[in-house]
This record gives structure tokens, sequence and C-alpha cells, in this order.
């Protein structure tokens, strides 16, 4: 493990293999980069012939935080991710692939340093624009739970919830943000938003869309409408654990054909 300081945080991050193009693997809200492992989600697994960065966002699995509930909003985290790309391989074009907030996060990177991308693979995309008004007051209440109860009744409350069907099979995890933080970290994903859709399809990168039905948290509206606004996009949806276990496979087709200049299907 590799730590990296930057705005006040310290983010803890490791990179697999020596050569070929690097890979910038992202994760979601409350997660770190071992939960969304155990969840299925590192899509990386099954490339080869390529350098995989992974790190834990800010106040999120072995990485420091901030009280600063800004610091925490999709634009900052993107912030983060552009300083740690400039000091791993600065200068070099990465595949960006991330689920929820991490889809938020690449896509405020590549409106500000386009060319820092090769490809993006946007998992399971959260809500954005007109939905993202009822997920704001849900982040709120559950800050206020936290700091009324404690992180295991929110915990509770989540398990309670019903899971996308393509989570039928997934192994039950916990939180990977310390309690003292959860707040703060809710608050400011309750600020936060996708880039305006005019401003999402500007970016020509190479996309591909992974989403999965069944998740008010995820909506496949925002996952349609990112794929129907950027040009060079694809969408694959998930209806059971069967297509998230294809994701690998499709992940790696997916930047093979980038990386050798096919035209994309």
């Amino acid at each position: 493990m590799t730590s990296f300081q930057t705005r006040g945080a310290t983010l803890d991050y490791d990179v697999a293999g020596t050569t070929g193009p690097l890979v910038v693997q992202l994760h979601g809200l409350t997660s770190s980069r071992e939960r969304d492992g155990q969840l299925g989600l590192n899509l990386a697994r099954a490339l080869r012939g390529h350098r995989i960065l992974r790190y834990d966002a800010r106040g999120h699995g072995r990485s420091t935080g901030t009280l600063d509930e800004a610091d925490y909003t999709w634009p900052r985290l993107a912030d983060d991710l552009l300083a740690l790309l400039d000091h791993v391989a600065p200068g070099e074009r990465a595949h960006g692939v991330g689920p929820s907030m991490g889809t938020g996060t690449l896509l405020h990177a590549a409106v500000k340093d386009p060319d820092r991308f090769g490809s993006l693979t946007l998992v399971t995309p959260p809500t954005a624009w007109k939905s993202r008004a009822e997920q704001r007051q849900t982040y709120l209440a559950n800050a206020a739970l936290v700091e009324r109860e404690g992180v295991a009744a929110f915990v509770e409350q989540g398990s309670t919830a019903p899971s996308p069907p393509a989570l039928a099979d997934a192994p039950e995890t916990r939180i990977a943000v310390r309690q003292s933080l959860v707040p703060t970290v809710m608050r400011g994903a309750a600020t936060t938003d996708l880039p305006k859709k005019k401003t999402i399809a500007a970016v020509e990168v190479p996309t591909l869309v992974l989403a999965w039905s069944g998740d008010r948290s995820h909506p496949l509206t925002t996952a349609h409408q990112l794929h129907a606004r950027m040009p060079r996009s694809r969408i694959v949806v998930a209806r059971t654990p069967y297509g998230i276990m294809a994701w690998p496979g499709l992940f790696a087709e997916f930047i093979t054909t980038v990386d050798t200049g096919e035209p994309l299907a």
C-alpha cells in the first residue's frame, strides 16, 4: 500500500502491474476498493497487460478525511483523482472506471481535463438532475440518524432496504467510513450532482455505461440519459447476478477495443 497527500487528506492506493496502459478504478459512497471487491465490483480483475491503480477516496477505507462537507462533493473528489493521476502517472492518459460516486467523480474529472482519459466506464450511475432532489433528502436524513443514534442504526436501516435483483447473491458488507466522518460525507454527497447535460454531451471520450435495474438510488433513467448524450457510448444493463458476473469481461473487451483503436460496437 502507498499513500499520497492532497488538500488535507492522505489517499491510500496501490498499483498492480508494471507495464501497459494505466487503468484507475474508483468506488462508491461509503465503500472502498476492498469492499467493492467483496461485492464483485472489481471490474479490472479480468484485464491483462495493464497497470491497475485502485485507491480509497478521502474519508473512505484506509484514506483519511477532513470535516469539510464540500471536500466530499464530486468536483472536489475529481480534483483528488486528477492530483493522484499527476502523482502516479504524470502526463499519461488513463482508463477510468467507477460505480456511483466513482461515476460522478470521473465525469467531473473528464470535464475538467478531457485529455486525461482514454476511456470512461460509468458503473451504476447515481441519481442526477431531477432525481437528485429526493436522494439529497435521504442523505441529509442519514447524516442526522448517525449523529442521533450512531452508525449501527444507519447500517440496520440499510439492511432492510430492497436490493436490486443483480445484487441478490451479494455478501453482507460493512460501510467503509468511520462513524465520526459519516455525517460529513453524507452532507457532502447531498450537495453534489453530475455536470450539466450539455456539458456531458461535449465529452467525446469512448464510454461504457454499466447499469442495473430495480435500484432507486441508481436509476436506469440516469444511465440512459448519459448514453443518449455521450456521443461515443454504449450501455449494458444487468438484471440478474449473472449480468454483473459478465461485467469484468465486458470491461476488458471494451478497454482492449479502445487500446487497439477498433470501432466501438
